[in-house]
């Protein structure tokens, strides 16, 4: 079996997360959506929280699975038998960074791989962090997000629309 892990922060999980989601769960055997702890980014959810939010969105994917990790994703890999990270990658800007990680990832272990994936254009301009703002400063966030998001940035932020 062919598993892959798809780790992020996922602080909302956004359509565009979504969407390499589900992309990845048509190529690999299954797909390990992992919920990182990287408190740097000062997350506005829990990482239950997050990794809740993310089941909700997978659902109808019997063959991806959820999980929270902290410390060095390379070490989940091994751990889960991955054979590979998938990232995703909006805009060229993405790039510089997520090749970074890569090269890092595999200087660590050269036997972790990772693979790039790109989200429908219509979700290339969308951030976990632009939805935050948005969210915060009561915009409509419900076509950058699942129903189940935008009520949780409600509960967080009163003046977010239900759209």
């Amino acid at each position: 079996m062919r598993t892959v892990i798809y780790p992020g922060s996922f602080d909302p999980v956004t359509r565009g997360h979504l969407d390499v989601i589900e992309r990845a769960a048509r190529i690999f055997d299954h797909v390990i959506v992992a919920v990182a702890d990287n408190q740097a980014k000062h997350p506005l959810f829990s990482q239950s929280e997050r990794r809740h939010l993310v089941e909700l969105g997978v659902r109808g994917f019997p063959n991806v699975e959820t999980a929270v990790f902290n410390g060095l994703l390379v070490d989940f890999v091994i751990q889960r038998n991955a054979c590979a990270v998938v990232r995703g990658l909006r805009a060229i800007s993405d790039f510089e960074f997520e090749f970074q990680l890569a090269l890092m990832n595999r200087r660590l272990n050269e036997r972790v791989e990772t693979l790039f994936m790109t989200p429908r254009e219509t979700y290339t301009f969308i951030s976990s962090r632009l939805v935050k703002e948005i969210a915060r400063l009561g915009g409509d966030v419900s076509q950058f997000v699942p129903p189940h998001v935008v009520e949780a940035l409600a509960a967080k932020h009163p003046g977010v629309p239900a759209g």
